[in-house]
């Protein structure tokens, strides 16, 4: 198979963006990241100075393209969503599932499964977003969903069998050991639409959960003397947060103290997204309820945010020109911190030999014009 070379553009690399260098893929993988022109042999893809960046991987997506996973939870379904999102340079993400029946869980599984079995490109798994949440902390949830599972439902959430499994649930209505039980059956445990105080949220941390779904959001706020959740997160070195950098979720202060304040590599993005990413129509139905996306914003009509109209390549936008954020690290939180933050860093999530060619060019206005996975447009 003939290699293909990508040149004459910004790379981004571990020490940032350079230029004059060949990335040469084959047979979907990058094999060598070369300085200079490519080797003659290799079929060559002129970015003409544009930046060539990680494919982006979003893990919390609940829809696009016209498509909310709870109402089609099928590999048509899935498609629709993967292909919608990769307009905006994803070229990895989680179907996320928010609050639903048992039976609904079951068909988002197997849907899923099924996708990955046939190669669905940008499909890593799933995440369950609820129904095991709390009450004070529902957001847009219904509450009717919620309840504690047994060890039959514990199992359906840890069979998808292949990629990977990410759990949203209120870890104060769980003891310690079923957290640690279920990430040791391989499901990634994160805390969200929670009312844990900082004392248990820590003692979560220190018994399997891995992070937090939307840092600030339906959780309890960091405080003077009470540092809650927020602060739990904040304080915990080892936890990753996903953040979604939309200009309504979070205020863009409080963005840049949390970023400030933890590790580097920590916090991702994540876009919440909803139907009209990528679609037509700007309405979309939850749970009965028409719900409207307008500026921006997507909510219910009392006003309750209802996930968002975000994408990935809008949130790399957001951190450079909202946030201050360098357009190299605005991409790594975009690519290289949910690859780790997935156990996958070694394989997506940057440019460099062994990896899988998962890439998206970007032009000056950070504008996406072109994406691949494993080296395919």
């Amino acid at each position: 198979m003939t290699a293909t070379a990508f040149v004459n553009g910004r790379v981004l690399g571990e020490r940032g963006f350079e230029s004059d260098l060949s990335v040469i893929v084959e047979e979907g993988h990058i094999v060598a990241v070369l300085p200079g022109p490519a080797p003659r042999s290799a079929d060559t893809i002129d970015l003409r100075g544009r930046y060539l960046v990680p494919g982006f991987i979003d893990t919390q997506v609940n829809g696009g393209g016209d498509v909310l996973f709870n109402d089609q939870p099928t590999v048509e379904g899935v498609r629709r969503i993967a292909q919608a999102h990769r307009k905006f340079g994803t070229t990895g993400l989680l179907p996320t599932l928010i609050s639903d029946d048992v039976a609904v869980m079951r068909d988002a599984i197997g849907a899923v499964r099924e996708a990955m079995h046939q190669g669905l490109p940008g499909v890593l798994g799933i995440h369950l977003e609820g129904p095991y949440l709390a009450q004070a902390r529902k957001g847009v949830h219904d509450p009717d969903k919620f309840h504690t599972p047994g060890e039959d439902e514990l199992e359906l959430v840890a069979s998808l069998g292949i990629g990977k499994t990410v759990l949203t649930l209120a870890p104060e209505r769980f003891d310690d050991a079923v957290l640690q039980a279920l990430a040791a059956r391989g499901v990634l445990v994160c805390a969200g639409h929670t009312a844990a105080d900082y004392q248990r949220l820590r003692s979560a941390f220190a018994h399997g959960v891995r992070g937090v779904t939307h840092l600030f959001n339906a959780m309890t706020p960091l405080g003077s003397r009470e540092p809650g959740g927020v602060g739990a997160c904040i304080d915990d070195p080892d936890s990753w947060c996903g953040v979604i950098v939309d200009g309504e979720h979070v205020h863009d202060a409080s963005l840049r103290i949390a970023i400030a304040a933890k590790p580097r590599g920590k916090i991702m993005l994540v876009t919440d997204a909803m139907p009209p990413v990528g679609g037509e129509r700007e309405d979309f139905v939850l749970y009965g309820q028409t719900m409207t996306c307008r500026d921006g914003k997507c909510s219910t009509a009392e006003g309750t945010l209802a996930g968002s109209a975000l994408d990935m390549a809008s949130a790399v936008r957001n951190s450079v020109r909202r946030l201050g954020l360098p357009l190299d690290e605005a991409c790594r939180m975009a690519s290289a911190y949910p690859a780790d933050f997935l156990g996958l860093g070694d394989e997506l999530g940057r440019i460099a030999p062994g990896y899988r060619a998962d890439l998206v060019a970007l032009d000056e206005d950070l504008q996406v014009t072109g994406t691949w996975i494993g080296g395919l447009p």
